[in-house]
């Protein structure tokens, strides 16, 4: 039985800047690193997002980000927060682009979006009450 997501990986280019954002801008943190024989040092680094849920960053990547579109593939990385409105300020206080919203979307969940320094997609959702993900969760609570 699946029990959830464990983590989603991204291959970036620069491993500080990348953590400047996610640790300092996002306020993730980081958990812990791996190593491997015969790869750089350190060779995945893990970001904790929540109880038993990471991003794993791979320093050394090359080439660039496709920007999202309808081709197969990744599309984007949301992540749930509890003061969307708060957190846009804040990020956009910081310099970072709010590529669109705050807005309402179709699923009645607030969202925002930025983009990582090396281009993924990132969606800031705030999950409404009266959402189809809220009443899902409602719903598969009690089974």
């Amino acid at each position: 039985m699946i029990t959830g997501l464990g983590h989603a990986a991204f291959r970036v280019k620069d491993l500080q800047r990348t953590l400047d954002f996610y640790c300092g801008t996002l306020g993730l943190r980081e958990a812990f690193h791996l190593d491997r024989e015969g790869e750089p040092s350190p060779w995945i680094v893990y970001l904790h997002v929540a109880p038993g849920q990471f991003i794993e960053l791979f320093p050394g990547s090359e080439g660039e980000v496709a920007p999202r579109s309808r081709a197969t593939g990744y599309n984007h990385l949301c992540l749930v927060v509890d003061d969307l409105p708060a957190l846009a300020d804040k990020l956009t206080a910081q310099g970072i682009t709010i590529t669109s919203g705050p807005k309402q979307g179709t699923d009645h969940n607030w969202q925002a979006w930025v983009n990582d320094p090396d281009g993924n997609a990132i969606e800031l959702m705030q999950i409404s009450p009266d959402s189809p993900q809220a009443a899902a969760d409602k719903r598969f609570a009690t089974v």
